[in-house]
Formats: structure tokens, sequence, C-alpha cells
């Protein structure tokens, strides 16, 4: 599977689950609103563009986004070059304002890596971490 059909099949999934597909924001960190973020050099999550509706500053286009952002990152910047570190790259995320939390978060994320309509990885070759503190989780 290629990148560009792994981004495809990611996107699809969060749209089929109710997920409104949101376009990558700039790599100049601007929000939703068209503002600024001064805080950063530039947009190195996906969810940075969507810091004014986490805030309850604006309202969302839809309760459930999904999107494929650009980022920069260089806090590592000396690691580049040794195949596990990159200075560009996209994300994707899946965003809920409201909507759903951890436990449907998990139940979707599971589907999309296990469901043969999906990736259809063997759930037997998979694992996971949780914060020690984190029962919502577990």
């Amino acid at each position: 599977m290629t990148a560009r059909e792994l981004r495809q099949k990611y996107l699809e999934f969060f749209q089929s689950k109710g997920h409104l597909l949101h376009p990558s924001g700039s790599l100049v960190p601007y929000d939703v609103t068209g503002r600024l973020d001064e805080s950063l050099l530039f947009n190195g999550a996906g969810m940075v563009q969507f810091k004014p509706y986490f805030r309850g500053i604006a309202e969302p286009p839809s309760k459930r986004l999904t999107n494929c952002q650009k980022c920069v990152r260089t806090g590592d910047i000396e690691e580049i070059g040794d195949l596990t570190h990159l200075s560009f790259f996209e994300m994707l995320g899946n965003f809920s304002f409201g909507d759903y939390f951890k436990k449907e978060a998990i139940a979707f994320s599971w589907e999309f890596l296990t469901s043969s309509e999906w990736l259809g990885l063997d759930p037997k070759r998979l694992s996971f971490t949780v914060f020690e503190e984190d029962d919502e989780s577990l």
C-alpha cells in the first residue's frame, strides 16, 4: 500500500463515521479564523488550525472533522536524516468537538486498523501504550 492509498483510506474511513473532511491548513500557522498563531513558527500538528474550536472561540462546521495536515517540525532538526526523523510530513487526524471521547476514538482506531474492509492488520501484531494514570483508556 502506498502512502497516498493509506491517506485516502484513512480519510474515507472517518468520513464514513460522519466526519467532515477539512482541508490542510497552511504551514504558516493560521487558525480557522484567519488569526496567525504567534506561538508557533510552523504548523507542526493536525490540530493547530482548530485551536479556536477547542477553546470554544469559534463554532466548528461539524462536531466531527478529519484532515491530513501538512506539518513542519524543527525541534529535533539535528536528528534529521536517520530514517526516523522528518522535518516535513503529513499528519492524519480525527477530531471530535463535544461529540465523542476516548472510548469511541479507540473503537474507531481499532476498526480502521483491524477490519478487513480497511487495513486488515492482525490484532496479535499490534501493541499500544497508555498513560499509567489514564484509567478511561484501559
